[in-house]
């Protein structure tokens, strides 16, 4: 507690109502979680969405894979947070502000791959459409950007520092350091996902596809895991190996994608017939692509770039 501490105003009850709001929306898709694998029965053979080809290997059997996934993960984060907040504890302050920047720069792909999938899969009307986009708006412009001013103020500072006297390992890790780590491990769950879209995995111009583009999926996966530990443990070597990592892994997927056509891919993929026509009828190109899933590599990478100065300093806080 500094000697200007005592003009400073605790901020408990702001916390705790933030720690509540993330407990419920936690405690409410932990509920959609279960609910959402039901999903697999409604196209299974003899359920009301059934179409021949579902199954594994399909795009809706991938794209609902996908969301159960989505669901517990969002529930595990706003649970954690949830209690951090109730709890008041200082490690919380950080793993939010790591977590916002992570969505500042992955949430415009998943925005909209997510609006693609609902007006794909659901007839969506115009008042609804207006709804989801104002509360993608607020969940991107809007709350990210009040919410780090919000735990960077003094008097949130403050209270945790007053309420928590313990010290987290994770409050030893620069933010940026766990921006990069959540960055990659979301990369790797993205990973886990494509070995569902027929192990679809680029390399320099080319796609691999199948059991060699699973093993090099799963290659990949494992390097980049054994990288996040070593990033979370502050070494200059998972450094130097997140860099050249995700430099090959940016620069290959743009390659790949700028120089491959949407209809080839849609070919190589092997979905079932009435799959391949409704997404055949999507107006994309392959640097669609380039772009959707090169900037956010682009822009971990520059940012794990610009981090190495905290594995030179271990313990210096950002």
């Amino acid at each position: 507690m500094n000697e200007n501490s005592v003009n400073l105003k605790d901020r408990s009850l702001l916390i705790k109502i933030l720690g509540w709001i993330f407990s419920l929306a936690g405690i409410g898709i932990a509920f959609l979680a279960p609910l959402e694998i039901y999903c697999f029965y409604l196209f299974s053979y003899g359920g009301r969405f059934y179409y021949e080809g579902f199954g594994f290997g399909s795009f809706m059997f991938a794209n609902i894979a996908g969301q159960v996934i989505g669901y517990y993960l969002i529930a595990l984060i706003l649970l954690t947070l949830g209690y951090g907040h109730l709890k008041i504890r200082k490690w919380v302050a950080k793993l939010s502000v790591s977590l916002l920047y992570f969505w500042l720069i992955v949430g415009i792909p998943l925005i909209i791959t997510a609006f693609f999938i609902l007006t794909g899969t659901k007839e969506i009307s115009i008042p609804a459409s207006s709804i989801i986009l104002v509360v993608s708006i607020l969940s991107y412009a809007v709350f990210p950007p009040l919410l780090i001013h919000f735990y960077k103020n003094r008097n949130v500072v403050y209270t945790f520092e007053k309420n928590d006297k313990k010290t987290c390992w994770m409050e030893k890790l620069p933010i940026s350091v766990l921006t990069i780590s959540w960055l990659i491990i979301f990369y790797i769950i993205v990973l886990h996902i494509l070995i569902l879209f027929n192990g679809i995995f680029p390399v320099f111009g080319t796609f691999f596809y199948g059991l060699k583009g699973i093993i090099l999926l799963d290659i990949t996966i494992l390097c980049l895991s054994f990288l996040v530990w070593g990033l979370l443990r502050l070494q200059l070597w998972a450094w130097w190996g997140s860099v050249f990592a995700l430099g090959i892994l940016a620069i290959s997927t743009i390659i790949t994608f700028v120089n491959s056509s949407y209809s080839t891919i849609l070919d190589n993929m092997k979905f079932p017939l009435k799959e391949i026509l409704f997404l055949g009828n999507i107006p994309i190109q392959g640097y669609h692509f380039a772009i959707f899933a090169g900037i956010p590599l682009i822009v971990t990478w520059i940012l794990a770039i610009m981090s190495k100065k905290q594995f030179l300093q271990k313990g210096v806080r950002s």
